[in-house]
Formats: structure tokens, C-alpha cells, sequence
């Protein structure tokens, strides 16, 4: 069983920055590619960015692109997401998930291991 911990959301206005954590509970460096996702609310839950195993490759939303970015570090077993030029319309529960299968994939349902979420707010 793989553990998920979320951490680094809060409150930002329109414009500003944040970083979020993810660290997971077992070694996950080649072993479990990463995602984060974001459920607003009375919204389904979107994907935002996925990591492969090694790190070496990313894939984002068309809606995050050149703002957010995607990052592992292995050692540690932790998963950033760097945040950007925030949005009022990125606020969201942002959640961090863990799949041992693929190698990165933007659909929910490949991913078996979910964390708690984290709440971020951009306010305008």
C-alpha cells in the first residue's frame, strides 16, 4: 500500500506562485509514475501534469502549459508542482497520485494510489 502526502496549498492572489509536495510512503523512483490532478467544485477531477518513472518525461494540460511545472525527486520520494502566474480559475483541491503500471498517463483511472489533497485558492 502506497501513502500519499500532499502539502504546500494555501491562499495566493491572482499572479502569484506556490509549490506543492507530494511524498509517498514507499520508494517510488522507477517505480511508480506520478500525476497531479484538480477537482474544483461541482467540477470533475482534471488531470494537470504527469512525471514518468525516471523523470525524464513530463506531459501537462493545454491550461497549465509554460505556468506549471512538473518535477520528482527521486532520493526523496517526492513529486513538486511548481505553480505560476496563478489563476483565480486554478483554484482547486489539487491532488497527487501514484501509478505503478504505466508510465505517466493523463486518465484518472490509471493511477491506484491517491493522496488527500491539498486546497489552493487564487484570489483576484
Amino acid at each position: 500500500q502506497v501513502q500519499l502526502v500532499e502539502s504546500g496549498g494555501g491562499l495566493v492572489q491572482a499572479g502569484g506562485s506556490l509549490r506543492l509536495s507530494c511524498t509517498a510512503s514507499v520508494r517510488t523512483a522507477g517505480r511508480y509514475a506520478m500525476g497531479w490532478f484538480r477537482q474544483a467544485p461541482g467540477k470533475e477531477r482534471d488531470f494537470v501534469a504527469t512525471i514518468n518513472r525516471s523523470g525524464g518525461t513530463t506531459d501537462y494540460a493545454d491550461f497549465v502549459k509554460g505556468r506549471f511545472t512538473i518535477s520528482r525527486d527521486n532520493a526523496k520520494n517526492t513529486v513538486y508542482l511548481q505553480m505560476k502566474s496563478l489563476k483565480p480559475e486554478d483554484t482547486a483541491v489539487y491532488y497527487c497520485a501514484a501509478d505503478k503500471w504505466g508510465d505517466g498517463s493523463s486518465a484518472a483511472n490509471a493511477y491506484e494510489y491517491w493522496g488527500q489533497g491539498t486546497q489552493v485558492t487564487v484570489s483576484s
